[in-house]
């Protein structure tokens, strides 16, 4: 019995500490293309870009902005005020309210003097009925949509088939965007001639900064562990992982929370999945699917410049619920797709894009807490496992803390949105700690997420929300104390 043991944990051993070890040097390797796409951007001078695109903008990229809203009454208003300080030179914004139960429909109307409007909106994607259409008299491109609840898939259909233009960006109800993010998003898609089809933004963690009329005043870092250790995920996420895979047309998620595409596709391929919960994923690997199929050659990018900021949970039970549905949608749209896994017809995607979700994202959390507690047993049992339990607790601090280090640097270098020694060194000391705590809980979050996949369940929970201004304004009144 003792040698059975003996052999099983160190074959487990082995091959936790191959897997891991395969995992760091993957992401080592989309450290080094990030850095290498960042340094070719680093001399350029943006806000001069930003200027030599407006006219081109104006004629040929007009935009619709859309944003679904369920329950959204503590940070529409921002929202909806930071869309109309941007600095774009053609667009139209539509709010779409999904059912909500609370007073998010009347405090637009009120606030930006909606008034109701007859339009007849065709049907090119399928969605809820409408119940009514609001424009704003203030505010002549602001349009609101009464519908019935449907999800933010549904909703953002029924924003497609209202919107006149033919780019639109989704922009979740609690995000604020930066002046000159739509600006950048679009520039892929200028400079490529209509190549890119699609274009995802950097999204950052607002919780804790000084939001007014839905503008950042001032950039500071929050106090709550459980949102730093957010921002370090984050940072992490976009600088490293999702530049490296868009530098070779690999991506699958772009965030749902600000994200730009081509109305023309998007509609060919459907619309947006009401029957997944990650429909923001499923859209894109949707949209590669379509191209390899029908052997189109569109690019999806991914542009770290702008900034959308958005509000993050603040409990452990919000945040569970965000983990497990995110995996869920993962897990549910490899597996819809999973004739694309190694199958050359779909190019990069299929040979490379899917095995990575497969083996990294979808079973990663599995075989890392395999390896948690692989690593507490081991101690225990002594002997050689004692050194195999070492070895792999390196490995997991090398994945966690030494590459979130690396990221901050490239976030430093290029965006610079927590500008200050101070700011980098707070975060890297709080990102030594991920492993002993914050790595465990949400790699048991998401490996949750197989289960709900299992049980069909569909539900996301209600995540509830402080909102941006609010908390900005409880800060400062708490200063001035």
């Amino acid at each position: 019995m003792n040698a059975v043991v003996d052999v099983l944990m160190k074959f487990f051993g082995g091959f936790i500490i191959f897997y891991m070890s395969v995992v760091t040097v993957a992401y080592t390797c989309m450290l080094i293309f990030a850095f290498i796409e960042i340094r070719k951007q680093y001399k350029l001078d943006k806000s001069a870009l930003d200027e030599d695109y407006i006219d081109a903008l104006y004629y040929y990229k007009p935009l619709s902005i859309i944003i679904p809203a369920y329950n959204e009454e503590v940070g529409i208003v921002d929202s909806i005020q930071s869309v109309m300080s941007l600095k774009y030179p053609q667009m139209e914004l539509i709010v779409v309210n999904d059912g909500s139960e609370d007073q998010t429909q009347q405090i637009v109307i009120e606030q930006f003097r909606m008034k109701k409007i007859s339009k007849a909106v065709k049907q090119q994607v399928e969605s809820k009925p409408i119940i009514q259409i609001y424009q704003s008299e203030i505010h002549h491109n602001l349009y609101l949509i009464e519908k019935e609840n449907g999800g933010k898939a549904d909703a953002l259909n029924a924003g497609i088939n209202f919107a006149k233009y033919p780019y639109f960006c989704s922009i979740d109800g609690d995000s604020i965007m930066d002046e000159k993010s739509l600006l950048r998003v679009m520039k892929p898609i200028i400079l490529s001639n209509e190549e890119v089809i699609a274009a995802g933004g950097n999204v950052r963690i607002a919780n804790g900064l000084d939001i007014q009329w839905g503008s950042v005043y001032q950039k500071r870092l929050p106090n709550r562990p459980l949102v730093l250790m957010q921002i370090i995920e984050y940072t992490r996420a976009f600088m490293m992982g999702r530049i490296s895979l868009a530098k070779f047309n690999l991506i699958l998620i772009i965030s749902g929370a600000f994200s730009v595409f081509a109305k023309k596709w998007v509609i060919e391929v459907g619309g947006y999945s009401v029957n997944t919960i990650g429909e923001d994923m499923e859209l894109v690997v949707k949209l590669h699917r379509f191209l390899r199929e029908n052997k189109i050659k569109k690019r999806i990018e991914f542009v770290p410049d702008p900034v959308c900021w958005t509000e993050a949970p603040e409990s452990l039970r919000v945040l569970r619920r965000q983990r497990r549905r995110w995996h869920q949608g993962l897990i549910e749209s490899l597996v819809k797709h999973i004739k694309m896994t190694f199958n050359p017809r779909y190019g990069k995607v299929g040979m490379i894009s899917f095995p990575y979700f497969w083996l990294v994202e979808c079973f990663g959390p599995i075989i890392e807490l395999g390896g948690y507690v692989y690593v507490i047993v081991a101690f225990f049992m002594g002997k050689i496992y004692f050194e195999f339990a070492v070895l792999l607790s390196l490995l997991f601090i090398l994945y966690g803390s030494v590459l979130s280090a690396f990221s901050f640097l490239l976030e430093v270098w290029s965006v610079n949105l927590y500008a200050g020694t101070k700011n980098f060194f707070r975060l890297l000391l709080v990102s030594f700690t991920e492993t002993f705590w914050y790595r465990p809980l949400t790699l048991i979050w998401r490996c949750e997420g197989f289960i709900q996949v299992f049980l069909r369940r569909k539900s996301w929970g209600n995540m509830k929300r402080v909102g941006l201004s609010k908390n900005s304004r409880n800060k400062r009144s708490k200063r001035s104390k």
